[in-house]
């Protein structure tokens, strides 16, 4: 008998500290909806939920006829699952990592290279930029989910260097001076106006970022206090982070970067060199296979401030183009696909009603992993008898060229997400 191309996975958890707690977490929650022996700790983060071969956290296979134990051995040994094309691309591995995050406080502020600026960083420090891949990576809103991305118009990157003093401070006259003047001299001029700007604040003294981000927070919790609404200079936000990580530079970074608040089903895409930062809240994430990350601020960890203020995009735009919208499918009316412009990964999101009886998940030329937020099936393929039980939390694992049947068990709405490279 042919071994079976299409299996359920039992996923590895993150539980880094900036996690949600406990059953407030969708990742907890999945988990322990797609595994009844698994068990929540309502004081312990459940940050990350990681599908895929990374060696810090490779899926296990839960299928008895399957000798290997984990999907990065069994595509070691079963290459062509991956498809032709994505194989001989990728040499052999799946070339994606899928994850449900679920954040409480701020991650870092980051920017990720491209490919050949990571060839560079790579060879010159290995300690901190571990491989030679770009990183690419797209976040699709669960719940509602804040997030830096980009910078902002020029216009009111202004406004708040008027509205702020502090901040006004830390940059300088002469670069605020530059910047104003960018705004009627071109792209070219802005870009290189809002570069000297931000490297201004980067390599601002400790201490005097301190000291200026104590009199900010000390000037708008009093107005807080007395009632007023600082909205207008996201007080609210610079309250939060600064209680986050008291004394960081990235405080200041909400006034150079575009504030999106994605409700469920909208995405945001970050390609190289463009900074960013989840905020708050649960998203499905899917990126390049790689751990190269430039931090820029809200971090304990290194932060190279030469290389980041060299590689950043310092093009502005609005937010709402930050948003990236899904393209809906030509013959299937439940798929949308959002398809980023790079090769290593596309998701696809599916969405059945609960009226429909059975919903084929189409072959692809390429490997995918699929997950259920919500419903309850019974997958099967026409090359196995098996049926496989798969409810919310669920994982499959689906090889190149095989389609899979989902009979709905229960009459509730799907809402399924799947991770593929289409090549």
């Amino acid at each position: 008998m042919a071994a079976p191309q299409v299996f359920p996975l039992s996923c590895v958890v993150q539980q880094y500290a900036w996690g949600k707690l406990g059953s407030s977490s969708e990742v907890a929650l999945l988990l322990v909806s797609g595994d009844p022996l698994a068990q929540i700790s309502e004081d312990k983060p459940y940050a990350e939920l990681w599908m895929g071969t990374h060696p810090r956290g490779d899926a296990k296979i839960l299928d008895k006829r399957i000798s290997q134990k984990t999907l990065g051995q069994w595509i070691a040994d079963n290459p062509g699952s991956l498809g032709s094309k994505v194989k001989d691309t990728f040499n052999g591995q799946l070339p994606f990592l899928f994850k449900v995050l679920s954040v409480r406080t701020a991650l870092s502020i980051q920017a990720h290279p491209n490919k050949e600026l990571a060839e560079k960083l790579h060879l010159q420090a290995p300690e901190h930029y571990p491989d030679a891949n770009h990183k690419p990576e797209m976040a699709i809103a669960l719940t509602s989910f804040q997030g830096l991305c980009g910078f902002r118009p020029v216009e009111e990157i202004v406004t708040f260097l008027k509205k702020v003093p502090e901040f006004h401070f830390l940059i300088g006259d002469d670069a605020v001076t530059q910047l104003k003047q960018s705004m009627n001299l071109g792209s070219q001029a802005v870009a290189s106006a809002l570069q000297n700007c931000f490297s201004h604040l980067m390599k601002s003294e400790k201490e005097v970022v301190v000291e200026q981000l104590n009199l900010l927070v000390k000037r708008i919790s009093q107005q807080v206090a007395a009632g007023n609404n600082m909205e207008d200079v996201n007080g609210q936000l610079l309250l939060e982070l600064h209680q986050q990580y008291p004394g960081d530079i990235g405080c200041f970074a909400i006034y150079f970067l575009n504030l999106l608040t994605l409700k469920p089903g909208e995405a945001m895409f970050l390609e190289a060199n463009v900074p960013h930062a989840y905020l708050k809240g649960d998203c499905v994430e899917c990126m390049a296979c790689s751990d190269n990350t430039v931090r820029a601020g809200l971090t304990p960890k290194f932060i190279d401030v030469p290389t980041l203020c060299e590689m950043l995009n310092y093009t502005p735009t609005p937010s709402k183009d930050r948003l990236f919208p899904p393209k809906q499918s030509q013959g299937d009316p439940y798929l949308s696909i959002f398809d980023p412009p790079v090769s290593d990964f596309t998701i696809m999101k599916i969405e059945v009603p609960g009226s429909v009886t059975e919903y084929k998940v189409s072959a692809l030329d390429s490997a995918s992993i699929l997950l259920m937020i919500q419903g309850t099936v019974t997958a099967s393929t026409p090359t196995t008898q098996a049926l496989i039980p798969l409810q919310r939390g669920g994982v499959l694992f689906i090889g190149a060229n095989e389609s899979v049947s989902l009979k709905l068990t229960v009459p509730k709405d799907l809402l399924i997400f799947r991770a593929c490279c289409l090549l």
